[in-house]
């Protein structure tokens, strides 16, 4: 799998599972986000659209500043590196809607790992973050290879 590769895919790999192994430190691990088993019995989750950002939204006063961009912002934040890096780790990933899958794949596994294990909650607001994160992700990796691609063929006209 490996062989194949050239040097930035493999920069590619290595920074995509260390970003994997920082979001699931910071998803189920993380103290300060309150992530530690719970010893409750009922299992937490929403099932409404926008339910949690517009509660967010409307007591953002109440609830400060800092929980409303943690909890809406740091979810689109959090999956933009995913997006940024399928397209460079992987040829499927390439493809737009390969991205957006895979990242909505991911956010739907940790959703139901955190539903099944009782750390944080399962939220449908969560998956659209983290989707949207992902595909702000993926244009960022287009813009970059743009951005390559032009410096490229501007470095042959010179030469």
């Amino acid at each position: 799998m490996l062989r194949n590769t050239t040097r930035n895919q493999k920069l590619g790999w290595v920074l995509f599972v260390a970003y994997l192994a920082v979001l699931v430190y910071f998803v189920f691990f993380a103290e300060s986000f309150g992530r530690l088993p719970s010893q409750r019995d009922d299992y937490a989750y929403n099932l409404e659209l926008f339910k949690e950002i517009r509660r967010f939204y409307v007591y953002r006063e109440q609830l400060g500043i800092k929980a409303f961009l943690l909890n809406v912002v740091g979810n689109v934040v959090a999956f933009i590196p995913c997006g940024f890096f399928l397209p460079i780790v992987s040829r499927r990933g390439r493809k737009w809607y390969n991205t957006i899958l895979l990242c909505f794949s991911l956010s739907l596994s940790i959703e139901l790992i955190q539903l099944v294990f009782k750390v944080g909650s399962f939220d449908v607001d969560d998956l659209l973050l983290n989707t949207l994160g992902g595909v702000a992700g993926y244009v960022g990796n287009r813009v970059v290879q743009l951005v390559r691609i032009r410096r490229k063929k501007l470095g042959k006209k010179k030469a």
